[in-house]
């Protein structure tokens, strides 16, 4: 395992966050969130509730995740959405904040965190209906000379719990938090993976039967097999471009990240080795979840869905004829597909094409 650095912060004065927002070419917003840093009077001015509107589920929406039957999804201006009936209708949740919200994850039916801009971490105990701020960059607290720097905007971009006590969230900077008390305390703990460079971490997943996998851009690629007690650096990356997303399956030791340019590869030995994932479309892939049942299901610029069956090994691949931007897809109980992206939350057939 690697030895612990002293972690040093990127040089780098733009840089792309989570550069979901410029690969789905969202120019609109992009002038909006895509800022190197922000002042200490905007920061504490963004501590607002929410605005509560009809179309929070129509408003661009990066992530979405299973809360036992219901279904939750996070997005821009702080807005969480829920539904109770596979995506049929949809209410949005009581939440504290208005930044941009990137990742969410649920370790129940009632425990959840959401993470986002500001270093931002949201948990609720209710299904997803109300939510509370548990962290955000202490830095935006801090007295700060009003001549001086503007402060680095490290968003995060993922998050994950391996119980109802111990989660990790990861992203810009290379930042890494961790709780062991259901996310009371967050530990800044970013010197523990061997990232003197400060590279974005974009995704952070479990992988059956090995650990958590954690990948970022430049094609940085980690692995913990005490599920995140201590990390490990691969060196024999299989591409230096940047990852956006990770997935294990339902096979032991079988992972599988994507990112630029529809480049996907897949490893049976934890990361050891390597296979590239041969897909018709050169499409940036974004995110995506595998389903209880085994299917896994990846979205990305230009209305691009890949669906796989079978652990991986092959996907069908389609455009959607919107073209519309997606961000995340997560195959649901029916067989169908939940889509999020530029236009909020829809519903897809199991093909990832409009539903009858």
């Amino acid at each position: 395992m690697v030895r612990a650095n002293t972690f040093q912060p990127t040089s780098k004065q733009n840089f792309p966050i989570r550069s979901v927002l410029s690969t789905l070419a969202l120019s609109a917003v992009v002038a909006g969130f895509a800022v190197p840093g922000v002042s200490l009077a905007e920061a504490k001015e963004d501590i607002k509730p929410a605005v509560e509107s009809k179309l929070a589920a129509s408003d661009l929406l990066l992530d979405a995740a299973k809360a036992g039957d219901r279904l939750v999804a996070v997005g821009a201006r702080g807005h969480i959405v829920y539904s109770d009936d596979q995506g049929g209708s949809w209410t949005q949740a009581a939440v504290p904040v208005r930044q941009l919200l990137t990742a969410v994850y649920f370790v129940d039916d009632k425990n959840g965190w959401a993470v986002g801009h500001d270093s931002l971490i949201l948990n609720t105990s209710d299904g997803g209906q109300t939510w509370a701020m548990q962290y955000r960059d202490p830095e935006l607290d801090e007295p700060m000379d009003p001549n001086g720097p503007s402060l680095l905007e490290r968003p995060l971009m993922d998050v994950w719990f391996r119980d109802a006590n111990t989660g990790f969230a990861v992203g810009a900077y290379g930042i890494f938090l961790r709780t062991n008390d259901g996310g009371k305390n967050w530990e800044d703990l970013s010197d523990v993976v061997d990232n003197p460079d400060g590279f974005h971490y974009n995704a952070i997943a479990e992988i059956k039967g090995a650990g958590l996998f954690l990948a970022g851009e430049m094609g940085t690629m980690y692995r913990s097999a005490d599920y995140g007690d201590t990390w490990e650096t691969l060196t024999d990356m299989p591409y230096d471009g940047s990852w956006f997303g990770v997935s294990g399956t339902k096979q032991s030791n079988v992972v599988l990240v994507w990112g630029l340019r529809g480049n996907m590869y897949r490893s049976t030995d934890f990361g050891d080795s390597w296979q590239e994932v041969d897909l018709p479309t050169g499409a940036t892939l974004l995110g995506g979840n595998l389903s209880a049942s085994g299917e896994l299901a990846v979205v990305g610029a230009g209305g691009v869905v890949v669906v796989s069956h079978d652990g991986g090994q092959t996907f069908d691949v389609v455009t959607r004829p919107d073209r519309i931007a997606l961000a995340s897809a997560t195959v649901l109980d029916n067989g169908k597909i939940l889509l999020v992206g530029q236009h909020g939350v829809s519903t897809a057939g199991a093909n990832g094409l409009k539903a009858n």
